[in-house]
């Protein structure tokens, strides 16, 4: 069944404040539109990968928008993608790639990247015909990244990696992957310091197996083990041993863009239970005259346009050049939040065919649920805000 497509208000969010951002918009969602929910489910029933929207999305320069012009982006911030990001959920395409290889691995190399790898990939991630994964999380590490075991050992003017990843998103449709690894010897303070490497998928010694997941979405979820992989000398970002402090280039704009993928889904499943709503009649009134169902979609409503402006707000931070941190992390929370409640609404809103996959809401459901434990999970956006924001004593 086509999803209807429903006007929300002012459609987009109020901190759309120019035309550049309203342009935007417009054109992000009527490129997406055009494929639609039914191409996504299709796509993701059949085990592929939405490559002909992703083609288009990147020639029509949405992908690199907010990476340097020159190295073929459109020099815009993550103000821009962030819009990108959330009108391709929206339009009830949640594509999880835009938030990995564009927002964070995209804004680490252009932060941190030498030339030689900018040149490398940027102009591809901005196109879209390169794709870069990100392996950080481990299986005894979680979100304590001080623990990670996978070690870089220097060998003559390269590196060798030995280690497991794993919940590593698309490394099966990308050409390399942003590794954060640790030095083998122990730093001054006792815990061996993290470097950020680039990986070719074609590495030797480099391999991975799926996840066997609930996730409704086209990008599989795996674990990554390396063997004595072997990294070329230009592999590393930035400055050896700085890698915790260089990843956080890409963990504020991962928070944003998760923001964004989480308030496009609660978008589009409000604007179905709304279609829904205006147009189901029982005993010869439409179901959204009841204030039983149309105050829970008025509210899910506010908290939808409270959480985009909170995700407004860190993106223009990060692009101002300002700490970004608080204000990412609540966006995420917030976003997470305010989609499940949505996408709950809806689907009870649609009765029993809110639970028939003909209506497309609830393929949904994990997905949504996912941003409370990722990126980063709701209980240590919780720690961050109590030690950071309130000045409370740290409790981990």
């Amino acid at each position: 069944m086509a999803a209807q497509q429903i006007t929300l208000g002012s459609g987009p969010a109020i901190s759309d404040d120019t035309d550049e951002l309203r342009s935007l918009r417009r054109s992000v969602a009527a490129l997406v539109a055009k494929y639609g929910r039914s191409y996504f489910k299709d796509v993701v029933a059949k085990g592929e990968k939405p490559d002909a929207l992703w083609a288009e999305l990147g020639a029509a320069g949405f992908l690199g928008v907010h990476l340097p012009e020159d190295y073929g982006g459109g020099g815009g911030g993550l103000t821009h993608l962030a819009v990108v990001i959330e009108e391709t959920a929206a339009q009830g395409c949640p594509i999880f790639m835009t938030v990995i290889s564009p927002a964070i691995c995209g804004s680490i190399l252009a932060a941190h990247g030498s030339e030689v790898l900018k040149q490398r990939y940027l102009a591809g991630i901005a196109d879209g015909s390169k794709k870069m994964a990100f392996a950080i999380t481990e299986p005894d590490a979680g979100s304590n990244t001080h623990k990670i075991t996978t070690t870089a050992r220097r060998d003559g003017d390269g590196w060798r990696i030995s280690g497991q990843k794993y919940w590593t998103s698309g490394v099966d449709e990308a050409e390399a992957l942003l590794v954060v690894a640790r030095d083998a010897a122990p730093g001054p303070d006792g815990r061996p310091a993290l470097s950020l490497f680039v990986v070719g998928t074609d590495a030797p010694g480099l391999a991975w197996q799926p996840i066997d997941s609930a996730l409704q979405l086209p990008e599989k979820q795996f674990t990554c083990f390396f063997d004595d992989v072997p990294v070329r000398p230009d592999g590393l970002i930035g400055t050896e041993g700085h890698g915790l402090k260089q990843v956080f280039a890409g963990l504020n704009p991962e928070r944003i863009a998760a923001a964004c993928v989480a308030n496009g889904i609660g978008r589009y499943a409000l604007a179905r239970a709304v279609g829904y709503a205006r147009d189901r009649t029982v005993w010869s009134t439409p179901i959204g005259a009841h204030q039983g169902v149309a105050h829970p979609l008025a509210e899910a409503y506010i908290n939808l346009e409270l959480s985009r402006l909170m995700a407004a707000r860190a993106a223009a931070l990060a692009d101002a050049g300002l700490d970004a941190a608080e204000a990412a992390n609540m966006a995420k929370f917030a976003a997470a939040e305010a989609c499940t409640k949505a996408l709950d609404q809806a689907i009870q809103v649609h009765g029993g065919n809110g639970l028939s996959n003909e209506f497309g809401l609830a393929d949904l459901w994990f997905i949504a649920r996912m941003f409370k434990t990722a990126p980063v999970s709701r209980e240590m956006v919780l720690n961050h805000v109590a030690q950071h924001s309130l000045g409370l004593p740290k409790s981990y």
